[in-house]
């Protein structure tokens, strides 16, 4: 008997008959003498609405402002996650098992004070447990916690992955599975390259860099958290039939195992390619070259909640001035733009120069620590194709560059294939 933390998200309990299909698998572990607790997201879309309604009553109230509170627009689209784990709770009871709905409140799940996009900072699990072990199903709306000030804080976007790791390790879960519209993490977006393959097991670091790089799987907080508390996170698909064979296996389920590093016998060099479009790159010319510079730059751009990524400073031959590179989301630019123009005076440049439409594509791998040329196996292989770079970072783990967008796809196909990741 184990202890398992099942979540699943919006496409998996878009509808009645999804919902019911989640009930199947949810009765698959109950049958096998699991304890359970299920962490469900809003029906897809509808958190879209309720964020969508939220926007639009100021205006239809004729308000000067389009600003709103913000514990009431967590109080509105946290109620997505609650419709979702009642009907769960009914088709689950409807099937003879014992469960019952949760708010994050109730658990209660404890937050910061930041709403829209609140940190969990405690997680009281006794009463769940107490529960499961008695043989019920709690059935847990995800997303949500409760904040210092006693109102409904919600963790912000994908959240439910987050809300999942942290009940997992809240419980002590022998596991927790991601269940979602795709049956595990692939070395790269199979949609782009379809010689792309699912990766048996990746290491906590190497899910890090891939969700903060572009891959869309899991949330890049629900990968720390399992990190830092060491949860066995599976990524499985929700669609496959939950009677499949294989699908109660306890240790090797279908999907991907998230784990920690130890647990990965070989290695590889190279574990995958991720990509992030709508890059933007900002440059600052001619400015001086003195201390506190980066600090007038983006110290401002923090202030005004800007996420800057690779940077880049070339500094002139007598050392007197320098050139300030870096990128930020492309949505993101004018604002950017707007906080550089008003702080000109103080940061001290000469001109500011801005493109849009750029690409980042990414080489992940724990395997690089231990090999080198790893970075110029990719640069020649690039070049090879014609596609010039404008940036590169790298860590100890990964190397991102940055493209032109209407190179993405031959870059991201090509990277795949020169390190290998296309063969079985």
């Amino acid at each position: 008997m184990a202890r398992i933390v099942m979540k699943f998200g919006g496409t998996s309990v878009a509808n009645l008959d999804r919902i019911y299909n989640v009930a199947r698998h949810v009765k698959r572990e109950v049958d096998a003498g699991h304890e359970v607790a299920v962490v469900v997201s809003a029906m897809s879309g509808k958190t879209n609405e309720l964020v969508d309604w939220v926007q639009n009553m100021p205006k239809v109230a004729g308000a000067d402002s389009p600003f709103y509170d913000a514990r009431e627009y967590d109080a509105i689209v946290a109620s997505g996650e609650q419709v979702t784990s009642g009907l769960l709770a009914i088709a689950l009871q409807s099937m003879g098992i014992n469960a019952r709905s949760w708010q994050g409140w109730q658990i209660p799940i404890k937050t910061d004070n930041a709403h829209g996009a609140a940190r969990i900072q405690e997680i009281d699990g006794a009463d769940i447990i107490r529960r499961m072990g008695e043989g019920q199903v709690a059935v847990v709306a995800g997303f949500q916690g409760i904040g210092p000030d006693n109102r409904i804080a919600t963790l912000g976007r994908g959240g439910s992955d987050t809300s999942a790791v942290a009940i997992a390790a809240g419980v002590k879960a022998d596991r927790c599975d991601i269940y979602t519209d795709v049956d595990g993490v692939y070395t790269t977006d199979p949609r782009i390259e379809p010689k792309a393959r699912r990766l048996k097991k990746i290491a906590f670091e190497e899910m890090l860099e891939m969700a903060s790089l572009g891959a869309k799987v899991l949330q890049v907080r629900s990968v720390e958290l399992a990190m830092v508390h060491k949860v066995r996170t599976f990524v499985r698909s929700s669609f496959e039939d939950p009677d499949a064979p294989g699908m109660g296996d306890l240790m090797n389920p279908p999907g991907t195992l998230i784990c920690d590093e130890e647990e990965i016998v070989e290695q590889e060099v190279v574990t995958g390619i991720a990509y992030a479009k709508d890059e933007a790159q900002i440059s600052l010319r001619r400015l001086a070259d003195r201390p506190g510079v980066s600090a007038a730059i983006f110290g401002p751009l923090a202030e005004s909640h800007i996420n800057v990524d690779m940077i880049v400073q070339n500094i002139s031959e007598d050392g007197s001035k320098t050139d300030m590179t870096f990128t930020v989301p492309s949505g993101d630019v004018d604002k950017a733009l707007a906080v550089l123009g008003s702080n000109k005076e103080k940061i001290g440049f000469d001109v500011v120069q801005s493109e849009k439409g750029l690409v980042k594509v990414s080489v992940i791998g724990i395997g690089m620590r231990s090999h080198a040329g790893v970075a110029a196996t990719a640069f020649r292989a690039l070049a090879d194709k014609g596609i010039n770079i404008k940036a590169i970072t790298t860590s100890e783990i990964k190397i991102s560059i940055l493209i032109d967008g209407p190179y993405a796809e031959l870059a991201v196909r090509t990277l795949h294939s020169c390190y290998g990741l296309d063969k079985n």
